[in-house]
């Protein structure tokens, strides 16, 4: 399950010097418990050592960003933007990503978030359809992203590179990632992303999307 550290790197940078380490969540469910759509293999490295990564490397990070506001030293501090950026959001995008997951997943939403994708975009197929479409034309590592965009009061897809955060740097509110990364599935799918693009609207939890819609709304 999401671990609470998942949420305090979203807090101003002032607070770093009395925050707990980031761990790494759960999953809420077993390594091959996604199969056949993404194997056992896949999950295991991409949880316990590609997310844990970025774990460990944004704990450095916060520490040494620690020491460089202590000192006053800025230009340590803009230094470190890229790493806090990339590993941070590498653990926020993962931490979302595992909830929109399921073995129990696939079909269609339903209730409120169902009703948003219809007056948004026609219709599922047609979300679908773009989604799929923005997640396969994302060059070279990244997420497609079903987002909340707040201030309009719709939803909004949008494709973010490498491990930038939805919100940090769109302002959408992360409701269903999908990471087009090659870890996330050449072992299976080799280089033929649109195959995993196809495979993995079967196990999209849509009863974690729909809550997240519920929250946001708030």
């Amino acid at each position: 399950m999401l671990g609470r550290s998942s949420a305090r790197f979203v807090a101003p940078l002032g607070c770093l010097v009395s925050r707990q380490k980031h761990t790494l969540p759960d999953l809420p469910y077993d390594y091959a418990a996604l199969e056949p759509h993404i194997n056992a293999e896949i999950m295991q490295l991409h949880h316990s050592k590609h997310h844990a990564t970025y774990v460990n490397n944004l704990n450095v990070v916060e520490e040494k960003y620690k020491e460089a506001l202590a000192k006053g030293d800025v230009t340590t501090q803009v230094s470190l933007q890229p790493a806090l950026k990339f590993n941070g959001g590498g653990h926020i995008n993962h931490s979302i990503f595992w909830t929109n997951l399921s073995p129990n997943g696939g079909g269609e939403p339903k209730g409120e978030l169902m009703e948003a994708i219809k007056r948004d975009f026609g219709s599922f197929t047609n979300f679908k359809e773009k989604l799929t479409a923005v997640s396969v034309g994302v060059q070279g590592s990244g997420w497609g992203w079903l987002g909340y965009n707040k201030e309009q009061g719709r939803l909004q897809i949008a494709a973010c590179a490498n491990q930038d955060p939805l919100q940090g740097t769109t302002g959408l509110i992360p409701l269903l990632g999908i990471d087009v990364w090659e870890h996330a599935y050449y072992l299976q799918y080799k280089n033929v992303r649109p195959d995993y693009l196809k495979a993995i609207w079967n196990v999209i939890n849509w009863e974690n999307v729909s809550s997240r819609y519920a929250t946001c709304k708030k």
